[in-house]
């Protein structure tokens, strides 16, 4: 999973939002403990969570 940026998320509805929150959860959970696919998918996680708490 690539990295998404924090100017991409602004970018996004909350619904689209959740739905790249699924998608990151999902490769995070089938890659390997470690690898950069996982640590970019839990990176992604942690951003979009945070762009939801500020997204009315």
């Amino acid at each position: 999973m690539r990295l998404i940026t924090t100017f991409e998320l602004a970018t996004r509805n909350q619904t689209e939002l959740a739905i790249l929150f699924r998608e990151a959860e999902l490769a995070a959970i089938c890659s390997e403990s470690g690898s950069p696919e996982r640590r970019n998918a839990l990176a992604n996680m942690e951003n979009i969570q945070r762009r939801l708490r500020l997204t009315p």
